[in-house]
């Protein structure tokens, strides 16, 4: 027979895991959205069905901690799964914020897109990477994913580079360039956070 904890920690599982999907969804969109001039109302819907998602989770997660007092693997799994749900929750809610410029800026179509769709592709790589870390508590995989951090900290000093240089002419493209690049940094980062949290998770060690 099945302890009501472990009840409680396959139900924190599952909506984990319904939050990478959205969460993977929402940057995959917002990204199609920046390169192909789309709309990216079904992006803030996904956003603010995680916020949903991670309050859940918190809740549930308090829950189990005060009623069953869970120690060892049990607990690292409660802690890590709150870390891990806060990054599947800014990970839709950058994706937001690129709509949000995409929003502001408006016709992006003559920029040059290229440095943008290069680092959303690692990003997307680091996303993936990730969840499927979480999923099969794979350390060697969430181990790797801090590394790939560089290539996108450095897209974004490029950017940075790029903008001081340019002129008035381009500078719309500069600057929606430059936010988005922020956030997808900002979306590495916690991507390679979940990754450590897995790491957690396994091995106990924070890395």
């Amino acid at each position: 027979m099945a302890r009501l904890l472990d009840i409680g920690l396959e139900k924190l599982n599952g909506m984990l895991t319904e939050m990478a999907g959205i969460s993977r969804d929402a940057v995959g969109l917002a990204i199609s959205a920046y390169s192909e001039g789309e709309k990216g109302e079904r992006v803030k819907e996904m956003a603010a069905r995680l916020r949903v998602l991670h309050n859940e989770v918190s809740e549930l997660a308090m829950e189990l901690l005060a009623r069953y007092q869970p120690v060892a693997s049990d607990l690292r799994f409660i802690k890590a799964c709150m870390e891990i749900s806060y990054g599947f929750f800014r990970f839709g809610r950058y994706a937001y914020d690129i709509i949000e410029v995409l929003d502001i800026f408006g016709d992006l179509s003559r920029c040059d897109h290229t440095i943008v769709l290069e680092t959303a592709k690692r990003v997307q790589e680091m996303i993936d990477m990730s969840i499927n870390a979480f999923v099969n508590r794979d350390i060697l995989a969430a181990r790797k994913i801090p590394e790939m951090d560089d290539f996108v900290d450095e897209k974004y000093r490029e950017n940075l580079r790029a903008v001081l240089r340019g002129s008035e002419k381009g500078l719309k493209c500069h600057l929606s360039a430059t936010l988005i690049l922020r956030y997808l940094e900002r979306i590495a980062d916690h991507a390679s956070y979940i990754a450590e949290s897995v790491v957690y998770i396994v091995s106990g060690q924070i890395e």
